[in-house]
């Protein structure tokens, strides 16, 4: 729970430094923030069970999936648990009513999506080989589609 605590602390400076307007919505704040957490991390939590069930694996570059996971959540986007985290951490800053903790969250997400792109994909496709090109091609980056079952 360090991040979190970092976020805060961080971003009480930077809002008083940059002179930041506070993310005001009154009682929304609180409302918005929660559902975002809420969402946010039941997604994350849901992509982590789902690669521990599923694919024989954690997300822990040292201990990866055994198998490519192309069931919900992994079939409605490639990065779930990124963008769980995403939402998550932009509740964090909804909720704390700060603008620089928005920027915060969204850059550090920024620099994962590099990361994603950069290295994750390439192990993915040496690992998976086809099998995660096909996935890849048919399944988005990070923004969720909802398939008509």
């Amino acid at each position: 729970m360090i991040l979190p605590y970092l976020i805060a602390r961080w971003s009480a400076g930077l809002d008083a430094a940059l002179q930041l307007p506070r993310l005001s919505l009154g009682l929304g704040n609180i409302l918005l923030g929660l559902l975002l957490i809420v969402a946010g991390f039941s997604l994350g939590f849901w992509s982590v069970e789902t690669q521990m069930s599923l694919g024989r694996g954690t997300p822990v570059p040292v201990m990866p999936t055994q198998k490519l996971i192309v069931r919900p959540p992994f079939s409605y986007c490639r990065n779930p648990m990124t963008l769980g985290t995403l939402i998550g951490y932009s509740g964090l800053a909804v909720l704390l009513g700060s603008w620089s903790a928005l920027g915060i969250v969204w850059g550090l997400i920024a620099l994962l999506l590099l990361y994603l792109k950069l290295v994750e994909e390439k192990e993915l496709e040496a690992r998976f080989g086809a099998e995660y090109l096909e996935y890849k091609r048919t399944t988005p980056f990070i923004l969720p589609r909802f398939r008509r079952r």
